[in-house]
């Protein structure tokens, strides 16, 4: 068997159901050949107990030509001896054998050591999983923490649960790194076990594609090794252990949340935004999270309860950048706008609507404004004097009702048409994939994009109604103040309305001084 590609007594006595082969890896009757990759010449002595008296000498060169001789019965058992090529000679350092043996070798049953007998195996202890009596409550806790730390090298794991029962697929454990992340990032470290060894590094995708925060250690004896031994098969079985993952993982979340505040809070600090995302993705996982993360707003960071509480049980989103005209204007009136542009926050807000039942303004498009800013009837004299304030082509004015009322008016971008505009600009033909560009741009081939903002005017403004009453030189004047004062507040970190901030000033200075006489 050893001299023979192909050929494994391993698999033989596994497929046989022989009590011996239940736990061995070999499979393809080409583990052996590996020890060449590191050694130029391997021996191997054994004693079998079926024949104690009996020992056996086999010797291969190269992994092309072998030896088989008997040799004089030793203890039962069997020693291999590797003879190191030159190049692998820093493998004999016992260093950095212990290194890998601890690596690969976790989990065998098998107590291993390294140098002496009498030593600590270096694989132990084993996960609570495989450990007779296996401990329970904090101790079980504190164990698989310090397990998921060996297996977790970048970060420090916060907590660990468990992976699968005594009848699943898999066991395992699922942890939470202690690494601040964006809502992008992706440090999915997975480790693989089958039938006690060390496959796979790199099977990330046993963990949801939100889970770019967390880490895992699967083993399972129903996953098959590629032939390579670098990786499992992704086969219906590791399909149905990614969803005994994730379960745990969710599981887990929501246990945290509940009986363990202090891990919860470092949880949420380091990776609210990810969370953002990641609830979005698992409508479990949302139930957990809708009242705990915190989303940006024009009054800093918020839970939905408080941004509730604050704007009369609705949610008002902005696609506006922060330092836009809504934080300035919002703040004013003691409401919170969400900033819907950073990650998953806009899509957050809308599903956390949907299942509440909570009205969602989204500012700066039509259906939105039309919710803020109560349309008003004006009068034939009144409807002429409010055109001067239009103040371009692309504006449109319209009469409105809104608090406070000492806001005389407001310039809304309209954000659809700034998407519109952005989607057919030949920057996006540069920085978009053409198949992602072409779904967005069969979204803004339905808006109609003429419109770039609205001139909000508030009738139940005391400004307004004087100006209205005003004569019409000084109508005109207070025309030219109020489309400055409009344009000022809009453009503030705005960048839809490209206004020369230096011509606004100006028109609002000169119409202040013509205002104030000689």
């Amino acid at each position: 068997y050893l001299a023979t590609v192909g050929s494994g007594y391993t698999r033989t006595l596994r497929e046989g159901a022989a009590d011996e082969g239940r736990s061995l890896i070999g499979q393809f009757g080409i583990g052996f050949l590996s020890a060449f990759v590191v050694a130029d010449r391997v021996e191997v002595h054994t004693t079998s107990h079926r024949e104690p008296g009996v020992g056996h000498r086999f010797e291969a060169q190269d992994g092309e030509t072998y030896s088989l001789d008997a040799a004089p019965a030793r203890t039962v058992g069997t020693r291999v001896t590797l003879r190191l090529k030159p190049s692998a000679a820093m493998l004999s350092q016992p260093e950095a054998i212990e290194a890998l043996l601890v690596k690969y070798c976790a989990l065998l049953s098998i107590p291993i050591h390294v140098g002496q007998a009498s030593s600590s195996p270096v694989n132990r202890p084993l996960p609570p999983w495989r450990t007779e009596p296996a401990p329970q409550g904090a101790e079980r806790a504190r164990v698989n923490l310090t397990f998921a730390a060996r297996y977790e090298h970048a970060f420090e794991p916060i907590c660990a649960f468990e992976v699968g029962g005594a009848e699943a697929p898999a066991r395992g454990l699922v942890w939470v790194q202690d690494g601040a992340t964006y809502g992008t990032s992706d440090n999915r470290n997975v480790s693989v076990f089958v039938r006690g060894m060390l496959v796979s590094t790199d099977a990330r995708d046993l963990l949801p594609s939100w889970a770019g925060f967390c880490g895992a250690l699967i083993e399972s004896d129903e996953l098959t090794p590629t032939a390579s031994r670098e990786d499992v098969q992704r086969d219906p079985t590791y399909e149905r252990i990614q969803k005994i993952v994730s379960s745990a993982l969710v599981d887990g979340l929501e246990r945290t949340a509940t009986e363990a505040p202090a891990a919860w809070r470092r949880i949420l600090l380091r990776h609210n935004e990810a969370l953002l995302g990641a609830a979005l993705c698992d409508d479990r996982l949302f139930d957990v999270l809708q009242h705990q993360l915190k989303l940006p707003t024009s009054d800093g960071d918020l839970t939905m309860r408080a941004i509730k509480s604050r704007s009369g049980d609705r949610i008002q989103v902005s696609l506006g950048e922060r330092g836009g005209y809504e934080e300035i204007v919002f703040r004013a009136m003691g409401i919170p706008v969400v900033i819907g542009t950073r990650y998953a926050v806009l899509p957050f807000s809308r599903k956390f609507a949907e299942r509440t039942g909570t009205r969602l303004i989204q500012i700066g498009t039509g259906t939105g404004d039309r919710e803020f800013f109560a349309p008003a009837e004006a009068t034939p004299a009144e409807a002429e004097a409010l055109e001067t304030l239009r103040g371009d082509e692309r504006f449109e004015v319209v009469a409105s009702r809104f608090e406070p009322n000492y806001l005389p008016l407001l310039l809304v971008p309209d954000r659809e048409a700034e998407l519109k505009r952005r989607m057919e600009s030949d920057e996006a033909d540069r920085r978009i994939a053409p198949a992602l560009l072409s779904l967005a741009r069969q979204y803004t081939g339905g808006i109609d994009g003429r419109i770039l903002a609205r001139v909000y005017v508030n009738l139940d403004s005391p400004v307004i109604r004087k100006w209205l009453d005003s004569p019409a030189d000084r109508q005109a004047q207070g025309a030219r103040l109020l489309r400055s004062f409009a344009t000022m507040l809009a453009t503030r970190g705005d960048s839809a309305l490209e206004s020369d901030l230096s011509a606004t000033l100006e028109e609002f200075s000169n119409a202040l001084l013509a205002l104030l006489g000689p």
